[in-house]
């Protein structure tokens, strides 16, 4: 499929873990990079984590989220651990990135639905 689809997510209390999982054909795009942001009510969509060869994260969720992705580079994971209330948002996977500042929504053309991760205090 040309669209990122987004699966995993749910509630968790404070401190739990959550796995968020995106398939994508990356093929179909000329970058590979693949990227996760998120979007809490209210707030502006921002930016989670992006992998091409390496992860790159944000600093609200360094040392608690891992982005992998599998060999065939079609599915990337992310991995939330400790998660925060504040950490509540609908989390969306993206792709087909034009480049650019990876964090920045305007810079990726393909996007999943969106799926919603929710953390108790």
């Amino acid at each position: 499929q040309v669209q990122p689809v987004e699966s995993g997510g749910g509630s968790v209390q404070a401190g739990g873990s959550l796995r968020l999982h995106c398939e994508v054909d990356i093929s179909s795009f000329r970058k590979r990079s693949v990227a996760w942001f998120r979007q809490a009510p209210g707030k502006e969509r921002e930016g989670v984590a992006r992998i091409d060869i390496v992860p790159v994260y944000a600093d609200s969720v360094l040392g608690r989220f891992t982005l992998d992705r599998d060999p065939d580079m079609n599915t990337v994971t992310l991995s939330m651990n400790n998660l925060k209330p504040e950490d509540t948002a609908i989390y969306y996977c993206a792709a087909d990135y034009r480049g650019g500042g990876w964090y920045r929504e305007a810079n990726y053309n393909a996007w999943g639905q969106g799926i919603q991760v929710t953390v108790s205090s």
